[in-house]
């Protein structure tokens, strides 16, 4: 079956696509999961298996970094 929707808001066009980007899947996808999960008809989710969901989302982070750092210098006066 196939649909035309107008008047998408922006806010929601913008999460749509941002979604689409995150997951690998098209906009067609995640407008359906989208949908089923506002009918109440979406079945239940998969557990995921792997960090598949989440890969290539790093972002740098100086703060971060700085506090790794932190974690890896060795204290001279508790080795003696």
């Amino acid at each position: 079956m196939q649909y035309t929707i107008r008047n998408v808001p922006g806010a929601l066009d913008e999460a749509l696509r941002r979604a689409a980007r995150e997951r690998g899947k098209s906009l067609n996808e995640v407008a359906i999961e989208a949908l089923a999960r506002g009918a109440g008809i979406a079945g239940e989710q998969s557990r995921q298996r792997d960090l598949g969901d989440i890969a290539s989302t790093w972002r740098k982070d100086a703060a971060f970094d700085s506090a790794l750092a932190a974690q890896d210098t060795i204290d001279e006066e508790m080795w003696r």
